[in-house]
């Protein structure tokens, strides 16, 4: 599946009626981190770092920069520090069909291609995929066009009662897997987007499974992960999943951009997606 834009990029913006100290102060509580252990990380004082917070002093463009480095603030929420300070944004938000990404495209696509036959794909920071490969494509047959219209959003996929939701074996327990790391994501970013997904997902109703006979693994597998346990043309193929993210991103659609491969969880699986293409 070619990589496709999923929207304009959004433009940051500053919280109405907040300035840089306020937001700064949340993060730093956020990460639980004292002002005095900050400002050891940002070669400052705890007397300068409260001055900020509380509006007495305006940092510098370099300091916003150093604290939201050491409290690990997401790139698209540096540049709203920023903003909030008064300066323009450091970090550009460039469309994902822009010719200057041609090498990351083309990285991306080739990476999940060479993971088949196993599924891989590649999602925004809304769960919108934006790549995906034939180990994918395979998982989703059956699954109704109407889900299937762009933008096809994995999580939306993955527990809708029409989509994987009935085919998962372990619904309960992954779904709670799911729900639990979109929840992380957003304690970690001020998206009003992702929690309107969460709550929409969240509110779908949990399908029962039709009692259709499946062929199991013959043994039982000492799994070191939870897997996703997926019926596929009367078998239960077993995943456990990886979720791989760039390292220093300098844009932000590129920070906001994850890998998700899954790997068999059990000699079974392996047979059998290996048996597909063989």
């Amino acid at each position: 599946m070619t990589i496709v834009a999923t929207g304009a990029p959004v433009p940051p913006t500053a919280p109405a009626g907040q300035g840089v100290g306020p937001l700064l102060r949340a993060w730093r509580e956020r990460r639980r981190v004292s002002q005095l252990e900050l400002a050891l990380r940002a070669d400052s004082s705890a007397r300068h770092i409260s001055f900020i917070e509380t509006g007495r002093s305006r940092p510098s463009e370099e300091m916003v920069l150093r604290l939201a480095e050491h409290l690990d603030v997401p790139v698209r929420e540096r540049n709203a520090l920023l903003l909030a300070a008064g300066y323009a944004p450091h970090y550009p938000e460039t469309a994902l069909d822009d010719p200057a990404l041609g090498a990351l495209r083309e990285g991306l696509e080739r990476l999940i291609r060479g993971y088949e036959p196993y599924p891989a794909l590649v999602v925004d920071a809304v769960y919108d995929v934006v790549a995906a490969n034939r180990g994918i494509t395979m998982l989703l047959e059956g699954v109704p066009e109407a889900l299937l219209t762009p933008p096809l959003n994995a999580m939306r996929l993955t527990l809708h009662p029409e989509g994987l939701a009935p085919r998962i074996r372990n619904l309960r327990e992954w779904r709670g897997h799911l729900l639990a790391q979109m929840g992380r994501q957003i304690a970690l970013h001020r998206s009003g987007a992702l929690r309107a997904l969460y709550e929409e997902v969240a509110a779908f109703p949990v399908p029962e499974t039709d009692g259709a006979v499946v062929e199991e693994p013959e043994e039982d597998v000492p799994y070191f992960a939870l897997p996703m346990r997926i019926e596929h043309e009367g078998r239960v193929l077993s995943f456990v999943s990886s979720i791989s993210t760039f390292n220093t991103p300098m844009d932000v659609t590129v920070a906001e951009l994850a890998i998700e491969t899954f790997l068999p969880a059990d000699p079974a699986t392996v047979k059998y997606l290996h048996s597909m293409v063989s």
